[in-house]
């Protein structure tokens, strides 16, 4: 494959060039197709990605949905066989300003503006269309062979929520036919597992833009599995001697200067309320509330170490083009702790939170993580907190701990928090690419910041030590997680619904609702589906819809026997059993919350 430089210098691409120059140049060929079907567009950036690439469009009024993308995609078609050649030219500044203006590229001037005086500015022209770009570029265009757009989304220009909202194409290039087709045997699985389409038809979550973009609401069954998942980890909690508390989800400004939040995360906040003189916030995080709840008494240090936890709502002002779903929102619950700790007792501590980790995921059958040291970035003096001496021995401290707790991890640099460095556990998901969902952060700066003390045993005061810890990460993000995991075919002991009573006709009916009555009363989930509709159709509705792992067939025959026909989601084979046989079956299923 043979790529052309911005000096016009052409050779053969490297392997790894290839699929970098296959995919920026599908997003100029991306660019060059908008273009033409919608003249008035401005374009802002267009990169590759590791799976494709973008382009970030203004297209004024104009509102394209993905239902778009095929005349566009098939606009790129036409170009590629057209066979442009890609011609690189390079102009002084003044040139490049004006070629730029007289085409209406607004942003594009911007962008030279926002070069160093003396940065060479160099285009690449395929037919009508020019672009400015350093590449390298395909020679022509009939080489880009495989490739396919998959979305339409939001991106503010430069990134700045201060910015206008553009419009971002997305799109994937491969090299060949065969590598796009399996890409898109991926996508359908993803599709397939995607916790949005799921949670929708399960009926688990809803979202809505006149409540607000990223703010879900969970549904009956959804809050079901939610409640679940509370009850099990505040059950683990509370053997491990966590104490729960329930702090408010507004905060004033001056709690979050004190945090250093202020500082550090302002922009991820939603904007100050003004209330009777005083300026409050929605919380983006909860530590500052635990550390005002530690200073709210003396302590010694036969008291610590103190374990504070909360289910606690939290709200930070994501972008839109960044939403997905619960996985990612803009109010969240995270299953949070605090642990106020001496020196002395880290290791222990930091054990004890791994060992629960590893634990919670032996119980959910997760094998699939890498454990990660993030650590900060000494060069970036406006994200991190600056105190070398701390950071050195915070980083050091939790390095020899997980070196001694015989935890395999990487290190990646610029991954802490602002206040100190962190565990990370991220996990490999079905599909797409992984995420952090457990974390343990080590922070000798926030307990200095509230001017926290114990007593220590020569009676002098020292500052506690505090891990911020999260198990689940957040409960709607974990959700997320197992819908796709699963495809929604939960566990028993999680399943929205439990069981499920079909009666075969409206003769079955009247003991249905007896079996229904006694299910209901012995504290298992339970749906009676009394429609007039064959049983063929309850069945596969209960296993597609509600995938229930127990349905209870009902006829003459139950009813003659007074027994019931349990039929498993997990193996299709149907039992017949006393009813109270079946309940004892279950319920033991649900308390090994296997």
């Amino acid at each position: 494959m043979k790529i052309v430089f911005k000096d016009g210098t052409v050779s053969e691409a490297t392997a790894e060039q290839e699929l970098e120059v296959l995919r920026h140049t599908a997003a100029h060929i991306l660019a060059q197709a908008v273009k033409r079907l919608y003249p008035d567009a401005m374009f802002g950036y267009g990169p590759a990605t590791d799976k494709g690439f973008y382009y970030d469009i203004d297209l004024g009024d104009v509102k394209l949905t993905d239902d778009d993308l095929p005349a566009i995609e098939a606009e790129m078609k036409k170009i590629v066989k057209e066979n442009l050649p890609v011609k690189p030219f390079i102009l002084p500044r003044d040139e490049a300003i004006k070629l730029m203006s007289d085409r209406g590229e607004k942003y594009k001037v911007e962008h030279i503006g926002d070069l160093a005086p003396d940065e060479i500015i160099s285009f690449y022209q395929q037919g009508e269309y020019i672009d400015m770009c350093v590449g390298p570029h395909l020679t022509y265009t009939k080489a880009l062979k495989a490739f396919h757009l998959t979305a339409v989304s939001g991106a503010y220009w430069k990134n700045d929520q201060s910015n206008k909202m553009l419009t971002r194409i997305n799109g994937v290039a491969f090299s060949t036919q065969e590598q796009l087709a399996e890409y898109e045997v991926q996508l359908k699985e993803a599709k397939a597992r995607d916790h949005r389409k799921i949670g929708k038809e399960m009926h688990l979550f809803m979202t809505d833009d006149l409540i607000g973009k990223g703010l879900p609401m969970f549904l009956p069954k959804g809050y079901t599995i939610w409640q679940e998942l509370e009850n099990y980890i505040k059950e683990k909690e509370r053997m491990l001697g966590y104490r729960h508390v329930l702090t408010p989800c507004v905060g004033t400004v001056d709690l979050y200067h004190t945090s250093g939040h202020w500082e550090h995360y302002r922009e991820n906040m939603f904007p100050v309320m003004d209330v009777e003189g005083e300026q409050f916030v929605l919380r983006p995080m909860n530590c500052p509330h635990h550390m005002m709840i530690y200073a709210n008494q003396m302590h010694s240090y036969r008291d610590l170490p103190i374990r504070i936890g909360e289910i606690a709502h939290d709200f930070r002002f994501e972008p839109s083009g960044t939403l997905k779903g619960i996985e990612r929102g803009r109010h969240f619950c995270q299953n949070d702790a605090h642990l106020f700790v001496t020196p002395e007792q880290i290791k222990s501590e930091v054990s004890q939170v791994v060992d629960l980790i590893f634990d919670v995921y032996k119980d959910f059958g997760i094998t699939d993580y890498r454990c990660v040291l993030s650590l900060r970035d000494p060069d970036d003096k406006v994200k991190y907190h600056q105190d070398d001496e701390m950071w050195e021995h915070a980083e050091s401290a939790l390095r020899e701990v997980l070196t001694e707790l015989g935890i395999e991890f990487t290190e990646e640099i610029g991954e802490a928090a602002f206040y100190g460095p962190k565990l990370d556990v991220n996990v490999h998901p079905a599909v797409g690419a992984e995420y952090t969902l457990s974390t343990c952060q080590l922070d000798f700066c926030l307990p200095a910041k509230f001017n926290l003390t114990y007593v220590d045993k020569d009676g002098s005061n020292k500052t506690p030590v505090v891990l911020h810890r999260a198990i689940l990460g957040s409960l709607d993000r974990f959700i997320a997680y197992l819908i796709e995991e699963t495809k929604g075919v939960f566990p028993v002991w999680l399943s929205p619904l439990q069981a499920k009573v079909l009666p075969v006709s409206e003769k079955s009916l009247e003991y249905a609702e007896e079996v229904y009555s006694i299910l209901k009363n012995e504290g298992i989930r339970v749906e009676l589906d009394d429609r007039n509709e064959k049983i063929g159709y309850k069945i596969r509705s209960a296993r597609q819809e509600d995938k229930v792992p127990y349905m209870l067939i009902l006829g003459a025959q139950e009813i003659e026997s007074k027994t019931v026909s349990v039929r498993s989601r997990d193996t299709d084979e149907t039992e017949t059993m006393p009813l109270d046989k079946f309940i004892e079956i279950l319920k033991c299923r649900i308390k090994e919350r296997k």
